[in-house]
């Protein structure tokens, strides 16, 4: 006699699942943003991809936010080192163009990027790199630092702001309209200067604002430790390290 269709299985007659660990549940969810976007990659949903409950998810990873930024580590091996040619300001832009554009191909991941904050290895070796052609460069160590972050935060929101499903082409249009029709009576400095606020492709205005970013980090030096502290704090002029005496 053989067995009706509806029968159950026992779970001894069921292949064995693969075991669950933090590499398989990104890996999932990589799959579902590129499917569907970032806003389906979600606990309840990666435990049904997995066959598992959410609450097994959480050993893994804490929550969602942390997902997120996992999955954008992940995107961030994809865009390769910098290239081994040319100045190191051009590779510096080949790096962010290439972390800009991966980011537009996941609209919905580019605005999450604006607040998630990976710590995996792939946003370190993004961030060893650019700390090295900076220093190639000839920037200072602490001015390359805190450039890095104004980098990424310039790209990152670049992308957001340029991903398709951003702001409708209608938007762009009654914007340009407005800035042409500006009077030159209430404001002067617009209509003598609209053509120029409309110029350009998207293209070299991106690589016009980087090189302008990059020359503004190698010029401009970072507060020192006195310009950093509040006068109004009693722990000013006390670095972290020396704690709090209290």
């Amino acid at each position: 006699m053989t067995a009706r269709p509806d029968t159950p299985r026992s779970r001894r007659e069921r292949p064995a699942k693969p075991a669950l660990s933090r590499e398989a549940i990104v890996a999932a969810a990589v799959a579902v943003l590129r499917a569907e976007g970032l806003p389906k990659v979600t606990m309840r949903r990666l435990a049904q991809e997995l066959d598992t409950g959410p609450a097994s998810l959480y050993v893994y990873v804490r929550n969602t936010a942390e997902l997120h930024a996992a999955v954008l580590d992940e995107l961030l091996g994809t865009i390769g080192p910098a290239p081994a040619g040319g100045s190191w300001r051009e590779r510096l832009e080949a790096v962010l163009t290439a972390y800009t554009t991966m980011l537009m191909e996941h609209p919905t991941l580019a605005r999450s990027a604006l607040t998630a904050w990976p710590n995996g290895p792939h946003y370190l070796d993004l961030i060893e790199t650019l700390l090295a052609l900076l220093d190639e460069g000839g920037v200072p160590s602490a001015q390359a630092a805190w450039g890095v972050d104004l980098l990424l935060q310039h790209a990152t929101a670049s992308a957001a702001e340029h991903a398709p499903g951003g702001a409708p082409q209608e938007d762009w249009n009654t914007l340009a309209r407005a800035l042409r029709e500006a009077s030159e009576r209430t404001h002067p400095h617009i209509a003598a200067r609209a053509g120029d606020l409309l110029s350009g492709a998207p293209q070299a205005r991106r690589s016009w604002k980087l090189r302008a970013l990059v020359d503004g980090i190698a010029r401009t030096a970072v507060p020192g430790p006195a310009d950093l502290a509040d006068p109004d704090d009693p722990a000013a002029g006390r670095t972290p390290l020396q704690g709090d005496p209290s």
